[in-house]
């Protein structure tokens, strides 16, 4: 009539998760019945997480000459009361359990003045009831105020407390069992012939059961005896039901009536199983094909009071029909705590929490439960309590300073409002207002000699193209997107390729005029525009089909970085292929080298306005700018890069701008007393 254990043990589990409790203390009785508890509850236990401090076996009797093992167990119990990590402890065992812990608390605080020992909770098996008898019946149980313990499902039956109260043992009462509660109730006695010589107090006939304290008997209707209350009804509709069969009814035999063969217990056996009624509380039993009882456990809080009374206060229940791992029902606004925890929730751990951004690390040679609070590693969160590991934020996320949360990142890209942005932006437009005016000055000076010097329609062709390279830098100090991305690279291999054709085509055209000059050259009829022209052209071109194949198969294309600056998002755009990306480099490389080469070669040929010089002086800037490019470039990351490349073109372009045609106009506008052909002739 009562249910399986194997129920109850899944309802501590569930208990003890409930309220978090991962350290408890075990006391339970050194029997076969202890034994088996703890060979399939300790197994449980380790499987849920859940560690115990102690395994403490009660002696169930006490024999004088063990006294010493005695002292040693409860020497071990108070040590392991007085342990401030142990707050929540199971108890397995019978009424003696509850004598035994009552006693040794008595010995470990007489006065009850140490209230760190109180602040205990003591979770109970169905098996235990709260009951004190002999020299313990004036002891109260102040120390388990707060318990909770697992009972049989009960519910009160009228009559029942009527019924105890009329219960009285009379003169010449046969039942043994009745006088022995009222001896051992009352602490008395009732007359035998045998100890007529003993002095004893003689058991009062007036007293009632109810005038007893309830630690040493309860008038209300328990687990147990609800069990066997339902035991009797089950056997009597069992005994119903054998003789609604005709097994046991009387037979007329020669009009007279004979019994039937005397019934036997086993006999009843297979009308108790899978019975099911209502009993007399208006309560459905049943019990399943294998004669076990369909009900629950209800979980009792135990609320204690100074004169030695006691009230169960049902918190919830294990209901066995609920999906595994959902049977435990329970309302905590319903419990009262011992008053040592000022009714805050008890916590029961090997050690304190871990807060958010620590995690739990297991401590070496110590049980699974306890463990050291660990910061997580750089990069990684934790944002609840009790982590068993710290986690990554989102790519779009970065920890916070105390590592128990995610910030948004943030969005970032080198723009016009920024210091570096200003600074790269004021640069770009003073040069190209300086190009523009070194345009102007050349155009309104046209005719004059040091104009129409080294080719007119190069000297425009390498302006214009310069005045681009200056633009073309707005294309990296804007917000990337797919026209921009597009856009920047191939702008900036293009304009830069036909400036360098343009140095590379002055550069042959003062070669091939100073070898026109020598009697019967054949290099004259190169002399001319046409000759600078197919090279601007033909130079151009090759980097034009090189962007040209760069944006058809892997285009660049706008891409946001979350993992290369801390703790920033950035938007940037994606050259899309490297090896194309490095091409226009090169291939502008290659034109500058031979550009250099050539103005080298040809820097002392004696020729008016010669601009040899001025072109070595250029391309020797414009090929350390680009050299110390590559490895800044590769360094960086972020807005960093886009700035190192925008400030060498700017840096670049300067120096050809610089280098080419600032000395001309220092002379057509400083000195234009030497901008004629005569000075010109006379100089050289």
């Amino acid at each position: 009539m009562v249910p399986k254990e194997d129920h109850q043990y899944i309802g501590i589990i569930q208990l003890l998760h409930h309220f978090r409790w991962t350290w408890i203390g075990i006391f339970t009785m050194d029997n076969n019945n202890g034994e088996r508890f703890l060979q399939k509850m300790q197994p449980i236990l380790s499987q849920n997480g859940i560690c115990s401090s102690f395994v403490e076996r009660l002696s169930q009797l006490i024999h004088i000459e063990q006294f010493g093992e005695l002292y040693h167990l409860v020497s071990n119990i108070i040590i392991n009361l007085r342990n401030s990590n142990t707050t929540a402890f199971l108890v397995y065992g019978e009424s003696l359990t509850i004598m035994w812990l009552r006693a040794i608390m008595f010995v470990a605080d007489p006065e009850n003045k140490q209230t760190a020992l109180f602040r205990r909770v003591w979770i109970m098996t169905a098996q235990i009831d709260f009951v004190l008898s002999g020299f313990q019946v004036m002891w109260d149980l102040q120390m388990f105020h707060g318990a909770i313990s697992f009972t049989v499902h009960s519910t009160a039956v009228v009559g029942f407390k009527e019924f105890l109260q009329t219960i009285k043992p009379h003169s010449g009462c046969r039942d043994g069992f009745l006088q022995d509660v009222w001896e051992q109730s009352f602490d008395c006695s009732f007359s035998k012939s045998e100890l007529q010589e003993m002095s004893n107090r003689q058991c009062p006939v007036e007293k009632k059961l109810e005038d007893l304290p309830g630690p040493v008997f309860e008038m209300e209707m328990t687990g147990h005896s609800y069990s066997v209350y339902n035991a009797v009804y089950a056997v009597a509709h069992a005994l119903q039901a054998l003789l609604m069969s005709g097994f046991n009814k009387k037979k007329t035999m020669m009009g007279k009536k004979t019994d039937l063969p005397p019934l036997q217990p086993w006999q009843l056996h297979p009308f108790l199983h899978g019975i099911s009624f209502n009993n007399s509380a208006g309560e459905k039993v049943s019990l399943n094909e294998k004669g076990e009882v369909m009900g629950g456990f209800d979980i009792i809080n135990l609320i204690t009071f100074p004169n030695r009374s006691f009230q169960r206060v049902r918190i919830g229940r294990i209901d066995l029909s609920s999906p595994k791992g959902n049977g435990l029902l329970i309302d905590e606004d319903l419990i009262v705590w011992h008053p040592a925890f000022n009714q805050v929730l008890p916590i029961s751990l090997c050690n304190d929490h871990c807060s958010p951004g620590y995690w739990k690390k297991e401590t070496e040679g110590k049980q699974f439960c306890c463990y050291d609070c660990v910061p997580c590693p750089e990069g990684k969160i934790s944002n609840q309590k009790d982590m068993e590991d710290c986690s990554e934020c989102s790519e779009d996320h970065y920890p916070n300073k105390e590592k128990n949360g995610c910030n948004l990142k943030l969005l970032v890209f080198l723009t016009f409002e920024e210091n570096l942005g200003i600074g790269l932006v004021s640069a770009a437009l003073c040069f190209f207002f300086l190009t523009s005016w070194v345009i102007g000055t050349f155009i309104k000076h046209r005719d004059t000699p040091i104009v129409k010097a080294n080719n007119r329609s190069l000297t425009y062709t390498l302006l214009v193209s310069l005045l681009l390279c200056f633009l073309s830098s707005f294309f990296f100090l804007s917000q990337p997107g797919k026209l921009t991305c597009l856009l920047r690279q191939s702008m900036f291999g293009i304009t830069f390729s036909v400036a360098i054709s343009s140095v590379l085509a002055k550069t042959i055209t003062v070669v091939v005029a100073f070898m026109a000059t020598k009697p019967g050259s054949q290099m004259r009829k190169w002399v001319g525009k046409r000759l600078a022209f197919s090279i601007v052209l033909s130079c151009s071109i090759i980097q034009i089909c090189i962007c040209i194949v760069w944006l058809s198969t892997f285009p660049p294309f706008p891409e946001l970085d979350k993992h290369s600056v801390h703790p920033k998002i950035i938007l940037q755009c994606n050259v899309g292929s490297a090896f194309f990306f490095y091409c226009v480099l090169g291939y502008m490389g290659i034109l500058a080298i031979a550009s250099f080469i050539g103005a080298f070669l040809a820097r002392k040929l004696p020729d008016s306005f010669n601009e040899a010089k001025f072109i070595t002086f250029s391309m020797l800037a414009f090929c350390s700018v680009w050299i110390s490019f590559f490895p800044a470039y590769l360094s960086t990351k972020g807005k960093a890069m886009v700035a190192v490349e925008v400030f060498s073109i700017l840096s670049s372009s300067a120096a050809l701008l610089g280098c080419i045609f600032l000395p001309k106009c220092y002379i057509i506008v400083v000195r234009p007393d030497l901008n004629h052909r005569e000075q010109l002739i006379k100089r050289n």
